[in-house]
């Protein structure tokens, strides 16, 4: 009960945050990670512990080559291990999953909404594409104005997640 209540305020606050200021803050992640895992050890023992320090590593590693490549920030990687700390390994991935879910219909009807979305999906279709085949080079990202680049708080789809695996579970 305790966890459930640490880790919804936690993600209330980085949810907050991203929204208002784009940046989840290590002071409210690094804290919230300590606690869970000091919680988890007090609660469960060193089994607790153990499945706390799995879920955190877990959390990150799941997001580490999407922010490796630029997609996302180091803080939504440190919230999901926040999450994987509190909840442990089992339950990050169902986090995960609800996330790429959540962020995906949010992705679509961002993409929707703009001026110009044959282009865009024909740059995700190739992008996808190239995967798996060899492909010539193509320039169609390029020609996308970074100006008017897509994005929105991936803490809204890392939150909208870690309520769904929760309603879920």
């Amino acid at each position: 009960m305790l966890a459930d209540i640490l880790l919804f305020t936690t993600l209330l606050i980085c949810l907050y945050t991203d929204i208002r200021f784009k940046k989840i803050y290590n002071a409210v992640t690094f804290p919230a990670m300590v606690a869970a895992v000091i919680l988890n050890l007090y609660l469960y023992g060193l089994k607790g512990g153990a499945e706390s320090i799995k879920g955190l590593l877990a959390g990150m590693a799941l997001l580490f080559i999407p922010f490796v490549m630029g997609g996302m920030g180091a803080g939504d990687v440190k919230l999901l291990g926040v999450i994987g700390a509190f909840m442990g390994p089992e339950f990050v991935w169902n986090a995960f999953l609800a996330m790429a879910i959540t962020g995906g219909v949010i992705s679509l009807a961002i993409m929707l909404r703009s001026n110009n979305f044959a282009h865009r999906l024909k740059a995700v279709f190739y992008t996808l594409l190239s995967l798996f085949f060899r492909t010539p080079k193509m320039q169609i990202l390029e020609t996308i104005d970074s100006s008017t680049a897509l994005t929105f708080p991936y803490g809204i789809a890392i939150t909208a997640g870690a309520v769904i695996a929760y309603l879920l579970r």
